[in-house]
């Protein structure tokens, strides 16, 4: 298994064993994570989100450019917050849940401000994003890029425990 890689803001890169294979979500050591609780983001598409859907084509964007764009929004958190980030993981799938709406990124764990000193023994945090969403609610690359960014904000934010009406204040909603 390939060594547990940190990038320059210090949060910890998806890394896999076998060129090709997609990336898994890894603990401090190396090793796989399970998943906790969890927080939904906001959904695709309805009335409170008009126009997130459209019937045009989709874009291609194969799964490792993907991933790239993910790991360059992970590389623009500021090196102060990324710091703060603890007991983490992030990773992209193509699709979310069937139990729900269609969202494009989910958090699930315990954000930093419901840790106490009982806070101990558990699996990291996961903060995945799905691709094919966000490739279905964007016209151009541009766009790709700056949801990309958005989201990631916006599933990291739920990990420092900021809600989802004080991201749509912010505009990471």
């Amino acid at each position: 298994m390939k060594p547990v890689e940190r990038a320059p803001n210090g949060i910890r890169t998806r890394a896999t064993a076998l060129k090709g294979q997609r990336p898994r979500p890894l603990d401090d050591e190396g090793g796989p994570v399970g998943d906790l609780r969890k927080h939904r983001g906001p959904p695709v598409g309805g009335p409170k989100y008009p126009g997130t859907r459209h019937t045009g084509p989709v874009l291609t964007v194969s799964a490792e450019e993907f991933d790239e764009l993910v790991g360059r929004a992970l590389d623009g958190v500021p090196r102060e917050l990324a710091l703060r980030m603890r007991n983490v993981a992030v990773f992209v799938e193509d699709e979310s849940p069937d139990d729900g709406p269609v969202l494009l990124g989910l958090y699930e764990g315990i954000p930093l401000t419901s840790r106490d000193q009982f806070y101990a023994g558990v699996l990291p945090d996961r903060i995945t994003i799905f691709r094919l969403p966000i490739l279905r609610m964007c016209r151009t690359p541009e766009q790709v890029v700056e949801q990309v960014r958005v989201t990631v904000v916006h599933e990291i934010a739920h990990h420092f425990g900021i809600d989802d009406d004080r991201l749509h204040e912010l505009g990471y909603g």
